[in-house]
């Protein structure tokens, strides 16, 4: 079994190449399953928020995405093999559907932004098919005829692969609470990678996330949306790591 206790969650202890083919098992055997990319935020979120904590219980993937928590499995004595952050995974997938024949869909960003990430993945991986995007309106989640709407434009082009950029917890939210209708074979939570492959909003230098200071750069891009998240509510991960010592 590849899934191991970590803190407050249930991890899949996996490389990219297994994480990559278990994606391709699950779009060849399953009707529907989604993924999530706990971070340091996710954990600190988890405390306190009971759906959320149901999300992860009943994840079909669960992937580490956060060098911090890299470190904590190591002091722990059970290491997770790698960190694999939504962003680093999303091209792959993408390399992936065009050499196998999986279609794709894109889900959020703001307007044209996944048009444009999806003109550029498609240019990089000859073969690969986006059947589609859509950009939600702000606010969307809380009007019936608007999410109804998005789940008949996802049926529509019926892919074998979602990805839903909408920031947490309401991208994986979103995928937990509407699974059925949307009937997808995989549903990824992948954040900000729509705008990343877009370049509308630019990576950490690799030696930064390599070192866990992919935060501390986009602190410093967006200060005043990310001070709270970063400086005040993550610090919580320091009592956390505590709590859950064996």
């Amino acid at each position: 079994m590849s899934r191991i206790k970590f803190m407050n969650i249930h991890v899949d202890n996996l490389t990219t190449v297994e994480t990559l083919e278990k994606i391709s098992y699950l779009i060849e055997n399953t009707r529907q399953s989604y993924a999530v990319t706990p971070n340091v935020d996710h954990i600190v979120r988890l405390e306190n928020d009971n759906e959320f904590l149901e999300i992860y219980r009943n994840a079909n993937l669960v992937l580490t995405d956060g060098q911090p928590l890299i470190w904590i499995s190591k002091l722990y004595g059970t290491p997770i093999k790698e960190k694999i952050s939504g962003s680093d995974l999303f091209p792959k997938v993408c390399k992936m559907a065009a050499e196998k024949g999986y279609t794709m869909f894109f889900l959020g960003a703001a307007e044209g932004v996944a048009d444009t990430a999806a003109r550029k993945l498609t240019e990089k991986f000859p073969g690969l098919i986006v059947t589609g995007t859509h950009s939600p309106k702000m606010g969307f989640e809380n009007r019936a005829e608007e999410v109804q709407n998005i789940i008949g434009i996802v049926k529509k082009h019926s892919p074998d692969i979602l990805i839903v950029g909408l920031g947490a917890p309401k991208q994986e939210k979103f995928i937990y609470r509407y699974r059925e209708e949307l009937n997808v074979p995989v549903s990824l939570a992948l954040g900000a990678s729509l705008d990343f492959e877009a370049g509308n909003i630019k990576r950490a230098p690799k030696w930064m996330c390599k070192f866990g200071l992919e935060w501390f750069y986009r602190l410093c891009k967006e200060p005043k949306r990310l001070f709270k998240r970063y400086i005040i509510d993550d610090m919580c991960i320091l009592k956390l790591a505590w709590k859950y010592r064996k």
